[in-house]
């Protein structure tokens, strides 16, 4: 791996056993512990892990404890993700099946036909990261099996086409990453949704009211909270939020402000109030977030 320092940070870029003449690198690994650093690589990926109950998941500015069984996407290179112990207990006999995969053969001429809509979609919702609830890795977990166990690279190829399909089918699947931190809008379909949500980003920083996007989309108040809620599934206030949060995780990352020069940045004007709607949306604070991704970390 190669150390990529940012505003301070120490985020990994790694550099994958996967060839630029091979579609797809699957590994198999058994192991007593789950701390891997957050890194980033250029290959999408596929990670399945199972017996880390307790373990911590961080993608982007996405942290939670995982359970039993666990299986995430991530299909952006710039996207930092990585593992900890968290509360893991010692001695676990923990499983973990990696597929690395390029997306540059998955084209967009491949991906744009009808039989392959549902992957593309899953793709673009990967580009936050995207976790698969139990129903649907249980539901996969004989085709990643198969995959570990299969030596010839055409139907190694098509088993992972069966996988990404299925997986794809997944109704209750959801991304981890917010769209700001992310710094994708890939999974926006709407054209007057895409409209609004880059006007929030360049404007964040200061009061947006519920009249002016309205007006961006030509609707009453009314009309577009319905609609905007139907395309996002979040009401205005609560996107205009992930956004302004997600925004202050990338500058707590990036760069050495304070977390006061942060919070007026992003559009708050009071720090307790900035400090109490990060911590209800990550989980920790903006300065525990941050020493989390300064943290010095060694690979085993």
């Amino acid at each position: 791996m190669v150390s990529k320092n940012k505003g301070g940070s120490s985020v990994l870029h790694e550099i994958t056993p996967l060839s630029e003449a091979d579609c797809l690198y699957v590994i198999e690994r058994n192991k007593t512990e789950f701390n891997f650093p957050i890194h980033t690589h250029r290959e999408f990926e596929l990670n399945y892990v199972e017996n880390a109950a307790g373990a911590k998941r961080v993608v982007g500015d996405s942290i939670e404890e995982i359970g039993d069984y666990e299986l995430v996407l991530i299909a952006n290179e710039s996207l930092e993700h990585g593992w900890q112990n968290g509360n893991l207990p010692q001695g676990k006999n923990i499983r973990e099946i990696t597929i690395q995969f390029s997306g540059d053969w998955l084209s967009d001429k491949l991906l744009s036909k009808n039989q392959f809509h549902s992957i593309r979609t899953m793709l673009q919702l990967g580009s936050k990261g995207l976790a698969f609830p139990m129903s649907t890795i249980l539901g996969v977990r004989s085709l990643l099996n198969s995959l570990t166990n299969e030596r010839k690279g055409f139907y190694m190829v098509t088993a992972f086409l069966t996988l990404l399909y299925e997986l794809s089918l997944s109704e209750s699947a959801y991304t981890l990453a917010s769209t700001a931190f992310a710094q994708s809008d890939n999974y926006i379909q709407s054209r007057r949704i895409r409209a609004v949500d880059a006007y929030l980003r360049n404007n964040y920083n200061r009061e947006i009211k519920l009249s002016e996007a309205a007006g961006l989309a030509n609707m009453s108040e009314t009309a577009f909270s319905r609609f905007f809620c139907q395309h996002t599934g979040k009401s205005f206030t609560d996107y205009l939020m992930d956004i302004r949060i997600g925004n202050a995780a990338r500058l707590l990352v990036d760069t050495s402000k304070t977390v006061a020069e942060i919070c007026y940045e992003c559009g708050y004007n009071n720090m307790s109030n900035f400090n109490r709607i990060f911590r209800r949306k990550k989980g920790c604070t903006p300065s525990e977030f941050r020493e989390m991704y300064h943290k010095k970390q060694v690979i085993a």
